[in-house]
This record gives structure tokens, C-alpha cells and sequence, in this order.
């Protein structure tokens, strides 16, 4: 690499450590801690790529994007954040950040997102400012720091500003809703109505022209689309064919992947091929299990935000959350969340609280005692598919056979470690390792050893 590049962030060990990783690739690298000097620096035209925090002693990184892309529309800003919510995803592509990456973030994968930003040294297409005001959601409650979460927050900044149909899958309770809402909210129609509606709202013949009416050139949800019929299926392509004077951006959601909507005859072809302008492919919980922590903290937060009683979860009890299924998803953790906050009297919420609260849910017992048939091999292989979809026509960043071996290779030390009370000689010999990988693999994996009664 040749050039130099702006780094800002409060953080000291990520500044060291991005300056000696710059610095062995052949760029120049300024550090600072301070937005107004990272300012300084741009307004004196110093630096062909700025990486910048979002949250600094000083300033929101975010609002810096607008006054350099007027100063110097051709410095590419690569934004990072912990903040791991779309939010921070929507609002770096709407100020035109060459690109955002959560923290923790790939060291390899973000020198590679700069080499290719000194390349171009181009920015992409501008957009519109967003609007501000009241009207605006402050957050969404679509939280997760997982790749497969960081990778639909790119895909939907991607295609929130087109007109593009958008079809959207995903098990029920995964929030396929929220997406659409966020498609609408922070895209240029969002001062436009946002209207749902089922098969019954186009039953008779007049039901296309009312929903028309009622959009006003806004977003047009169609929900579930697989359970309308064929008939109603029809209109629905002639509607888009046809829409008027103020043709409204159209979105549909389906509980069912979209192969199996053709393959079994649930939508038509020629209304399927006009609705998949876009795929986006939620994600289940199950794909996502370190985001179930964050969403738990988040939903304890809101309830005390309610006025309910703080409380947060014990390692027990969190360990137990992880292990569940949640067949409801998102929203079944929602309202299992808001029932312990309800009824609990202790701050801190017990492995037997939670046990008590899944115990009414369906699908305990068989998560409990381990009754998923699923092979392992079929689960990462339906994992890895909806990961190399979410990322649209692109392909995943590079270094993806480590990234997913590391994935596997983290809980099943932990387990490991859990099921022998923490004992390395014995988990070595149950993996089938010799002690000193077991040891090299604890220490490069950050995995934390800790005596506990063992599993059997």
C-alpha cells in the first residue's frame, strides 16, 4: 500500500496497533485521539484515507462525514464502531462513508478495505442528507454484532435509497418487519406513508386501487406473501405493472426461503421475479447466538427504561439463554425478557428464573436434553448459504476459511473446558489434542479457563 492514512480513535491499543499494521504495508500514518485534530489535518489536506471512530472525547465521528465530503469529496472515510446496531450501518451510508466495520473488527479485513480505498481514492454516488427531526426513530431495535447481523446492515444501507422491489425472508419473530420499516424510515420516501397489507386488503377488485390511494408513492409492505392466493397473486403484478402517477416502492415478507416459494408453487413466477429486485435473507437467532446476550441487555434496558426494576442476568443464566432455541426468535426472547423484568424480585436474574420462564415455551425440553436432530454438517452449510447471500452479488471478505473455523473451533473449547470442570489434561484428551495446542489454542482464542462442577 502507498499513502497516508488518518487515523482517530480514543482508544490507545487500537491506534498502536493499526499505525505498526499501516506502517509494515508501506503507508504513512498520522494517529489521534481527537476529532478536531483529525479535522485540522483534513482541512490542511493531509491524508489520502481516514479511519475514524464514531464515538470520540469530542464529537460524533458521523458528524464530521458531511463537512469533509464538502472540504474534500474524494477522501474516502472508513467509519468503525462498537456500536454494533444498524443504526450506526444506515447513518455511515447515508453521510457517505466509503465504508463502515463493526468492533471488534478483522485487522486483515480492514487492511484490506483500505488498501482498496487508496486505490480508488473515488467516492461512491452521492445521496441526499438525511432528514432529521422528531419523526425520525433514534433507534431501532435490530441489535447484534454477529457477521451475519454486520452483513444485513450493509446490505440494507446498500439498497435503501433505490427503488428496487425487496423481498424479505426470514423465520417468524426474526424481524423481517423492522427491516422494512427501516427501508422506509431512513430512505428518501420516508415523509411518504408507510402502508402494510395482507391478501384480504386485495381480495375484490377495487382493493389495488385503495391501496394505491393510500400509499401515496410511500413503501408498500405485502406480508406474507405466500399465503395469497393465485387470483389475488395476479393483481398484484398487474399493480406493479401499472401503478399510476405515484408508483410506491414495493416490499414483500415471507416466512419461506425464496427457492422453496417457487419450487412449491406458493408464488407465482412472474410476481416472484418482479418482487426479487433484492433478497434479504434475516437471519435467525439460532444463526446469531452471541447477539442473544446483547438483545437480553438491551430488552433488560428498555423494561428498566419503562420504569420496571433493574435487573441483569447471571453467567448461569445467561449460559442457559445461549443454549435455547428460541423457536419465536427475536420476539420470543422479547417477551421472555419483559416477563422476568415483571416478575422478578432479586436484581439479579437466576439460572432457575430462566428455566421457569422457558419451561411454559415450547421446543425446552428437546433444546434441554440436546433433541435436535439436525445434523452439524447441515446446519453450518445452511448457516454458510445465508451468509454468502446476505452479501448480495458481492463476495465475503477474504480470509472467510479461518473466520468459520474459528466460529466452530471457540465453542467447542468452551464446552469442552465446561464438560471436564476446567481441567486441560482431561479436555486435550477429550478433544483428541496434545496439551500444549490445547493451551496455545486457549491463549490465541482469548478463551477463558474457569473451574466449574463438570457437566458429567
Amino acid at each position: 500500500m502507498d499513502g497516508t492514512v488518518l487515523v482517530a480513535d480514543d482508544d490507545r491499543t487500537i491506534r498502536t496497533v493499526l499505525t505498526q499494521a499501516l506502517t509494515r504495508a508501506g503507508c504513512k500514518v498520522h494517529a489521534t485521539s481527537s476529532l478536531t485534530t483529525l479535522m485540522r489535518w483534513v482541512g490542511e489536506g493531509k491524508g489520502d484515507v481516514v479511519i475514524s471512530d464514531v464515538m470520540m472525547p469530542d464529537g460524533n465521528g458521523l458528524e464530521m462525514l458531511p463537512k469533509i465530503n464538502e472540504d474534500r469529496p474524494d477522501l474516502p472515510v472508513i467509519v468503525i464502531s462498537a456500536q454494533n446496531t444498524i443504526m450506526t450501518a444506515i447513518q455511515a451510508a447515508e453521510a457517505q462513508a466509503y465504508d463502515y466495520l463493526p468492533k471488534p473488527f478483522d485487522l486483515p479485513d480492514l487492511m484490506k478495505r483500505t488498501a482498496r480505498a487508496l486505490e480508488t481514492r473515488v467516492r461512491g454516488a452521492a445521496r441526499e442528507e438525511p432528514a432529521t427531526g422528531a419523526d425520525t426513530p433514534e433507534e431501532l431495535p435490530l441489535v447484534g454484532k454477529t457477521p451475519v447481523m454486520q452483513a444485513l446492515y450493509r446490505l440494507v444501507a446498500r439498497v435503501m435509497n433505490t427503488d428496487l422491489p425487496v423481498l424479505i425472508t426470514g423465520e417468524s419473530g426474526t424481524g423481517k418487519s423492522l427491516i422494512a420499516r427501516a427501508l422506509h424510515d431512513f430512505s428518501d420516501r420516508r415523509t411518504l406513508p408507510f402502508v402494510t397489507v395482507t391478501g384480504a386488503d386485495l381480495m375484490d377488485l377495487d382493493g389495488p386501487a385503495r391501496v394505491l390511494a393510500r400509499v401515496k408513492g410511500g413503501t408498500l409492505l405485502i406480508d406474507e406473501i405466500a399465503d395469497i392466493g393465485p387470483e389475488v397473486q395476479q393483481r398484484i403484478v398487474r399493480m406493479m405493472d401499472a401503478p399510476g402517477d405515484h408508483a410506491p416502492r414495493f416490499l414483500a415478507a415471507s416466512q419461506h426461503d425464496p427457492q422453496s416459494l417457487i419450487e412449491s408453487g406458493k408464488v407465482r413466477q412472474d410476481l416472484f421475479y418482479r418482487l426479487d429486485g433484492a433478497a434479504i435473507a434475516v437471519p435467525s437467532l439460532r444463526e446469531r447466538v452471541d447477539d442473544i446476550p446483547l438483545l437480553a441487555e438491551h430488552f433488560l434496558l428498555r423494561a428498566e427504561r419503562d420504569g420496571l426494576t433493574k435487573r441483569w442476568l447471571s453467567q448461569q443464566a445467561s449460559d442457559l439463554i445461549r443454549v435455547y432455541s428460541w423457536p419465536g426468535n427475536v420476539r420470543q426472547l422479547e417477551n421472555a425478557i419483559r416477563r422476568l423484568s415483571l416478575t422478578g424480585r432479586a436484581e439479579e436474574i437466576s439460572r432457575s428464573e430462566v428455566e421457569g420462564v422457558l419451561g411454559n415455551q415450547p421446543e425446552t425440553r428437546e433444546v434441554l436434553a440436546g433433541g435436535d436432530s439436525e445434523k452439524l454438517g447441515d446446519s453450518v452449510a445452511r448457516h454458510l448459504r445465508r451468509y454468502f447471500d446476505l452479501h448480495g452479488g458481492m463476495l465475503p471478505p477474504a480470509g472467510l476459511y479461518g473466520r468459520i473455523l474459528r466460529e466452530v473451533e471457540v465453542p467447542l473449547i468452551e464446552i469442552a473446558l465446561e464438560a471436564t470442570g476446567g481441567n486441560q489434561a482431561k479436555c486435550a484428551d477429550l478433544l483428541g489434542i496434545n496439551r500444549n495446542t490445547l493451551r496455545k489454542k486457549i491463549t490465541e482464542l482469548d478463551i477463558r479457563v474457569t473451574r466449574r462442577r463438570k457437566l458429567m
